[in-house]
């Protein structure tokens, strides 16, 4: 019988988990634990580009945890770890960063839209994301790795260092292919553009019932009367709406859109029903995990344990291959 493909992938602890999150990501990595061998880790090398503040890094870190764990992943079958607990990572892009070019770094999307909104002090580091990540993938050898459309990219730079340092120091590190679900590759946030922390749309999944219809309250529509047809594929709410419901509920919520005298605070009120049914075990889950902090960070230190041995008997394979040990 064939050994299990290997997955690994990240998130960043940059703030509460949403329906971004939780429908591009988190439910394929749960998803996956059945079939594959998975390594999963809170990105919190990464996350300093933007948070800094040490309370803030360390309650998204936990919050993040405890979000997993209550939406189903199991730390038998996933090995669950936080990227700072690895120092290997850090060790081994800075032997990438030797290898790759700036112009090659130039082209990546998050360091030219950061131009393009005119930021005029951008870090080192978001600057040498990219490098940092193909450590992160590399490091562990998987087969394929889970992303958004929007991270293709990166797992694309990831390959191309790859396949240098392999022609430069000899054949070392697997090529990883990308694993994205078309579907569910971008998911609208309240006012339609990708739903990001960073643009103040979210949906957040574990958030009090009460902030949680805010949100979904503040999704932006038109002002097409109550009592007209309205199309259901221009809607913010129905695309959202239709990532979490069955096909039956789709067809239903559809006809209503079209059939008029259905208006978009009904549809909103849809969505909100259909979030809390589809989470309620999750959030009550969640509920119950947040104040086991000594299970929780068990868990991710058990992980990172199994996460720095295999980082260690790779990073030694590079620095062999490289020149640092020679013996």
């Amino acid at each position: 019988m064939a050994a299990a493909k290997r997955i690994l992938s990240g998130i960043q602890p940059s703030g509460r988990a949403h329906l971004g999150n939780y429908l591009g990501a988190m439910r394929q990595h749960i998803e996956m634990q059945k079939d594959f061998e998975c390594f999963l880790f809170i990105a919190d090398l990464h996350a300093l580009t933007t948070v800094h503040d040490a309370k803030q890094m360390q309650n998204n870190t936990y919050d993040l945890a405890v979000s997993y764990l209550a939406l189903g992943l199991d730390p038998e079958k996933t090995v669950f770890f936080k990227q700072s607990a690895i120092p290997q990572h850090a060790e081994l892009c800075w032997i990438f960063d030797c290898l790759v070019k700036m112009p090659f770094l130039e082209r990546a999307h998050a360091w030219k839209d950061a131009k393009a909104k005119g930021k005029k002090e951008i870090s080192l580091g978001l600057f040498n994301y990219p490098v940092l990540q193909a450590a992160d993938i590399l490091m562990y050898q998987p087969d394929l790795v889970p992303v958004g459309k929007d991270q293709k990219q990166h797992i694309e730079m990831s390959r191309d260092i790859a396949e240098t340092f392999n022609k430069t120091f000899g054949e070392t590190f697997k090529i990883p292919e990308p694993f994205i679900k078309e579907e569910v590759a971008v998911v609208p946030g309240t006012d339609g553009q990708k739903m990001s922390k960073s643009y103040g749309n979210t949906i957040d999944i574990f958030a009090e019932e009460n902030e949680l219809k805010k949100q979904v309250m503040s999704i932006v529509t038109d002002s097409t009367p109550l009592e007209e047809p309205k199309d259901p594929k221009k809607c913010y709410v129905f695309n959202i709406y239709k990532l979490l419901a069955t096909k039956e509920e789709i067809k239903e919520l559809e006809s209503k859109y079209k059939k008029g005298g259905f208006g978009y605070g009904d549809a909103k009120k849809a969505l909100l029903a259909k979030i809390l049914e589809h989470f309620k075990e999750a959030r009550e889950k969640y509920k119950t995990l947040y104040p086991q902090k000594d299970m929780v960070y068990s868990i991710l230190e058990n992980g990172s344990a199994k996460a720095k041995f295999l980082a260690e008997k790779m990073l030694k394979e590079v620095k062999t291959k490289v020149g640092y040990i020679t013996r």
